[in-house]
C-alpha cells in the first residue's frame, strides 16, 4: 500500500503502462488525500460556522428508541423484577429577580449598598395617622445601576501660626502610593482591575473620564499603570518562585501579538511594520497560584529559562505533547505527565474521518473522566484516591491502550488519517498518560490550566495586542495577580487596594505574604483600604 499520493496524474503513455494492482494502489492514494482535504475543509467549516464544544454525543444505541417512536403496548401487562431507584437531589430553580417579588436578598448585604425606597399604601390617602395601624412590611428587591461615577478627594490642611511663637506649620499632604502623583490608590487598582479583570481598555476609561467631566490625557493614564504594575511586580516574582518551588507543575504556552517588527528584515519583508507574535508561558502550581511569563518565542529554551535546570528530586511536569516539554523533562530527570484532555480532542477532530472508531475512544476516555467525577464527588484524597485510581482507572486505561493496538493491525488505515493520528499521538505518550494513576497530586489534564488562561485570550479579543514586548511582561504580571485572586475567592479590587499600600513598606524578605494567596491569610480580614472608604462609610 502506498503512503502518499503521486505528485501528478499518469500522462496517457504511462496510464498505459500502468497494472491493476498500481491502478488500485493510485485510486487509493486519490481517495486518501481527497479524505484529508474534506476533513481540514470540514474543521474550517467548523470553526467559522459550528460551535466550538467538544461535547461528545455518543451514537444512539439501536436498540433503544428514538425520539418520536412510540412503544408498542404489550399484549398482558408485563410482570418481573423491579428494583428501587434512589433519590436524587434537585436543584431548586432561583425565581426570576425580574419580577421584583419577595424574595431573599440575592446579594451580600455586607457589601451592596442598598437604597430603601418607601412605596405609600393609596389604601391610606387621607386618613390621619390615628385612623389604621401598620401591622408588618414586606420587601421587594430590584437590581438598580448608577453610571460610572468618579470622585476627587480634596485634602483640606490648615496653615496654622501660633501666638506665642508666631512659628508658621502646616500638615504634609498625605502620602499617596506614587509620589506627587493625582491618583488615589482606589483610582489606581480600579484602572488596572477594569482594564484587566474586564477588559476595558485605556482609551475607553479615557471616554468614560471625559463623560465625568474629568480632564486628563490618555499618556498619563498609560503612565499611571505602567508605574503602579511596576509595584506589583516584585509580587509577581515571588508567586513565580512558589510555583517553581511546587513538586507538581502544569505548564502550557498561548500566542499573544507583542511589539512591532523591525522594517527591512528579510523574515518581515511580507508584513513589514507588523506586529511580531510572542507567548505567554503559564505555569500553575499544587496551591492554585498561576503566572503567565512572556518570552518572544515558543522555543524549548525559554522553558529551561522559566524552571530553571536544577529541579527537586520527585518533581512532575504535566504539559500536553508539545515536544519542548518531553525534552526538558528528558534533561531535568523530571517525570513527565501528558493531558488526557488533548488525547481525547485528537479523536474528537478525528470523528468526520471516521466517527465509528473516534467514538469508541470517546467513550472509554470519558469513562476514566467519570471516576473522576467520582473522586471529587467523594472528596478522596492522598492515599485513598490513589487507591481508587489503581483499582478503577487503571483496568480501563490498560483496554483502552489494548484497544489501539487492536486499531493498528487494522487493514486501511492510511497514515494520514486522522483518526491514524489520533492514535498515534495517543501510543506515543502512553507512559506520560499513566503518571496519574500511581500518584495522587497529578491531575488527569490541564484543563484547570486552561480555564487560568481564559483571561488572556479574553483580553485579546479586546485589545486584540500589546504595542511592546514590555506591554506584554506587564499584562502577564497583572494578569497573574488577578487570576489567583479569582482562584481563592478574593475581590481583586481589594486586594490591590491593599498591597499596593503595603508593598512600598513591607519587609523584602516577606514580600512573598503579599501574594494573594498568602494574602488571604495575613492581611484579608482587615485590609486597609482608600480614604474614599471611610467617606462613603460615614
Amino acid at each position: 500500500m502506498q503512503n502518499a499520493a503521486p505528485s501528478s496524474t499518469p500522462s496517457s503513455a504511462d496510464a498505459a503502462s500502468l497494472s491493476v494492482p498500481q491502478w488500485m494502489a493510485l485510486l487509493q492514494s486519490r481517495d486518501a488525500a481527497i479524505q484529508a482535504l474534506q476533513h481540514q475543509l470540514d474543521w474550517f467549516k467548523r470553526q467559522l460556522f459550528g460551535q466550538k464544544s467538544e461535547r461528545f454525543a455518543p451514537l444512539p444505541d439501536p436498540t433503544q428508541l428514538h425520539l418520536g417512536e412510540m412503544m408498542p403496548l404489550p399484549a398482558t401487562p408485563a410482570t418481573g423484577p423491579s428494583r428501587t431507584v434512589p433519590a436524587h437531589t434537585r436543584r431548586i430553580a432561583q425565581r426570576d429577580l425580574a419580577a421584583g417579588s419577595d424574595t431573599l436578598p440575592f446579594f451580600d448585604e455586607a457589601r451592596v449598598p442598598v437604597e430603601t425606597i418607601c412605596v405609600p399604601d393609596a389604601a391610606t390617602a387621607g386618613l390621619a395617622a390615628d385612623q389604621f395601624e401598620v401591622i408588618g412590611e414586606k420587601a421587594s428587591y430590584r437590581l438598580a445601576q448608577r453610571p460610572g461615577s468618579f470622585v476627587v478627594l480634596k485634602y483640606v490642611r490648615p496653615v496654622i501660626k501660633r501666638l506665642d511663637t508666631q512659628a508658621i506649620s502646616c500638615p504634609p499632604a498625605p502620602v499617596g502610593v506614587l509620589a506627587g502623583s493625582r491618583a488615589d490608590v482606589s483610582l489606581c487598582a480600579g484602572l488596572l482591575v477594569d482594564k484587566f479583570a474586564y477588559h476595558l481598555p485605556l482609551y475607553r476609561q479615557h471616554q468614560r473620564l471625559a463623560d465625568a467631566g474629568i480632564t486628563v490625557s490618555r499618556p498619563w493614564l498609560t503612565q499611571l499603570a505602567q508605574q503602579v504594575i511596576a509595584l506589583l511586580e516584585p509580587i509577581h516574582e515571588a508567586q513565580l518562585d512558589a510555583i517553581r518551588a511546587g513538586r507538581v507543575i502544569a505548564m502550557d504556552e498561548t500566542p499573544i501579538k507583542a511589539g512591532r517588527r523591525v522594517e527591512g528584515k528579510a523574515a518581515d519583508k511580507k508584513h513589514p511594520g507588523g506586529m511580531k507574535t510572542g507567548y505567554f508561558w503559564p505555569v500553575y502550581g499544587e496551591h492554585d497560584e498561576v503566572c503567565f511569563p512572556f518570552f518572544p518565542s515558543r522555543a524549548q529554551v525559554h522553558v529551561e529559562k522559566l524552571l530553571g535546570l536544577s529541579r527537586a528530586e520527585g518533581g512532575v511536569l504535566l504539559s500536553d505533547g508539545y515536544a519542548a516539554y518531553a525534552s526538558y523533562a528528558k534533561k531535568t530527570g523530571l517525570t513527565h505527565a501528558q493531558c488526557w484532555a488533548h488525547t481525547r480532542r485528537e479523536f474528537f477532530e478525528a470523528q468526520t474521518a471516521e466517527p465509528e472508531g473516534a467514538g469508541a475512544a470517546l467513550a472509554q476516555i470519558g469513562a476514566l473522566y467519570a471516576v473522576e467525577a467520582q473522586i471529587r464527588d467523594s472528596k478522596l484524597t492522598g492515599e485513598a484516591k490513589r487507591l481508587h485510581r489503581l483499582t478503577h482507572s487503571k483496568p480501563q486505561v490498560e483496554r483502552f491502550f489494548d484497544w489501539i493496538e487492536r486499531q493498528f493491525q487494522r487493514q486501511g488505515l492510511w497514515p494520514s488519517n486522522p483518526f491514524t493520528k489520533a492514535l498515534a499521538y495517543a501510543r506515543e505518550r502512553r507512559r506520560g498518560l499513566e503518571v496519574f494513576l500511581t500518584d495522587p497530586d497529578v491531575p488527569i489534564d490541564t484543563n484547570h490550566l486552561e480555564r487560568a488562561l481564559r483571561a488572556i485570550p479574553m483580553g485579546r479579543k479586546n485589545w486584540n495586542f500589546c504595542w511592546t514586548e514590555l506591554g506584554a511582561k506587564h499584562v502577564g504580571i497583572v494578569q497573574s495577580l488577578i487570576v489567583t485572586c479569582r482562584l481563592h475567592g478574593i475581590d481583586p479590587y481589594t486586594y490591590l487596594v491593599d498591597v499596593l499600600q503595603r508593598v512600598g513598606q513591607h519587609p523584602a524578605s516577606r514580600v512573598a505574604e503579599l501574594t494573594p494567596r498568602q494574602w488571604k491569610q495575613h492581611f484579608a480580614d482587615n485590609p486597609l483600604r482608600s480614604d474614599l472608604y471611610a467617606i462613603d462609610a460615614g
